[in-house]
């Protein structure tokens, strides 16, 4: 059985927001000189949420263990969050805006129809790391949620999600690395003292 917003192929994104769609992708069309630069971070910017968790790190070996664990955790949350994400949607299977709506302007080319777009799996990692950095350190994660609401916007601007697609994905990726961080924090403590008594104690005490 079908409603106005599930069709036979997964969720029918356009009839959620697909105006709203429009409207981002129509002044993305009207701002050639935009494009190149929005282009390569939505591509590559993920790494300036890497450079982030290396600043965290060499920071952290100053800290107790527990905000060790913590940043070590933080990968491990951001893996998760993506199969997470990666499974919600093999579930809905929301078709990419690019084929439900073709006649929209694309900055990025459109993926393979088994591509699906709901949830955005750059936003949930994006999302995902600047809530770990943020339990570690808040002016990190501040610094890391302007990173991740441009790379969120940038997934819309560029044709390849919908706005919903990206507000979801950051709720899973903030949700799953909340969760997983301070759970770290919390249990991972003593393993992250012995391990700091070892061969790993270059790596973990500055």
């Amino acid at each position: 059985m079908t409603t106005s917003i599930t069709t036979a192929q997964g969720i029918d994104g356009a009839a959620i927001d697909g105006g709203l769609y429009t409207d981002v992708t129509d002044f993305a069309r009207d701002t050639h000189w935009l494009n190149g630069p929005v282009l390569a971070y939505t591509s590559v910017g993920m790494g300036v949420f890497v450079v982030f968790l290396l600043i965290a790190w060499w920071r952290a070996r100053r800290e107790g263990s527990a905000v060790m664990a913590g940043v070590l955790a933080t990968p491990f949350a951001v893996v998760i969050a993506y199969l997470a994400n990666t499974g919600i949607k093999d579930v809905f299977q929301e078709p990419r805006p690019c084929r439900a709506l073709p006649h929209a302007y694309l900055v990025e080319a459109c993926p393979p129809p088994d591509d699906y777009a709901f949830p955005s799996n750059h936003t949930t990692v994006a999302f995902a790391f600047t809530v770990a950095l943020a339990l570690t350190y808040r002016w990190l994660g501040g610094i890391a949620l302007l990173a991740a609401v441009t790379m969120g916007a940038s997934r819309v601007y560029v044709g390849a999600h919908y706005p919903h697609d990206v507000a979801v994905g950051a709720v899973v990726g903030s949700l799953v690395a909340l969760i997983l961080v301070l759970a770290a924090r919390w249990l991972c403590g003593p393993l992250v003292t012995r391990l700091r008594q070892g061969v790993l104690r270059p790596l973990l005490v500055a």
